[in-house]
């Protein structure tokens, strides 16, 4: 929704590494992300300025998933002052039940990578993808217990992230989330980054 709202590519580094399991290119990352570890920083790092540097992000990008420790923080803001990129941090803040939740109700068609969440965005008939009729898969990495392991790991490795971001003065912009849904959290998003663009006018 942001990326059609913005009209700029969506790179997600879970789904970059995914791509390259299935190239065959990433064995070692196959086995760590099962797991529900973190891929290692320096491996992440270089692929996600792999993907940076191509032609369609010239214009911006919406940054998934990354960082996640606070060195990747710190690699990647060396990364953008260097090219004069300035970054927006959107800080979700959300309840983990409820993430719980919602991962381990996510799905995904096999064939066309369609996700959906058989509580708040189901398929119209259930367990089938709406637009080729394949049957829907779960992914390893959202599994309870994987997921939990994936939370656990946050609270050692990314929360620091956000400590980082605040304390070196990048703009950091917090959505409560509560249990609204997708659409709601999406127009929440676009008001706060109106509300930034518009602090950032009256400069």
């Amino acid at each position: 929704m942001l990326q059609q709202c913005l009209g700029i590519p969506h790179v997600s580094t879970g789904e970059v590494l995914r791509q390259r399991i299935r190239s065959g290119a990433g064995m070692d990352v196959a086995a760590t992300m099962k797991s529900g570890r973190l891929v290692s920083d320096e491996v992440v790092n270089v692929i996600v300025e792999e993907r940076l540097s191509e032609p369609d992000t010239l214009n911006g990008f919406i940054l998934d998933g990354y960082p996640r420790t606070r060195a990747q923080a710190e690699h990647i803001c060396r990364w953008f002052d260097g090219r004069g990129i300035r970054e927006v941090v959107i800080h979700l803040v959300v309840d983990y039940n409820v993430i719980i939740t919602r991962l381990a109700s996510r799905r995904q068609c096999p064939a066309c990578g369609t996700v959906y969440n058989m509580v708040s965005q189901p398929p119209q008939v259930d367990e089938l993808c709406d637009l080729d009729g394949q049957k829907l898969v779960a992914r390893d990495d959202d599994r309870e217990s994987v997921i939990r392991e994936r939370l656990e790991e946050y609270e050692r490795q990314t929360r620091p992230v956000l400590d980082f971001f605040q304390s070196a003065g990048r703009v950091v912009v917090e959505v409560g989330t509560g249990e609204e849904p997708p659409e709601k959290i999406y127009h929440m998003i676009c008001q706060a980054l109106e509300r930034h663009d518009r602090t950032q006018d009256g400069r």
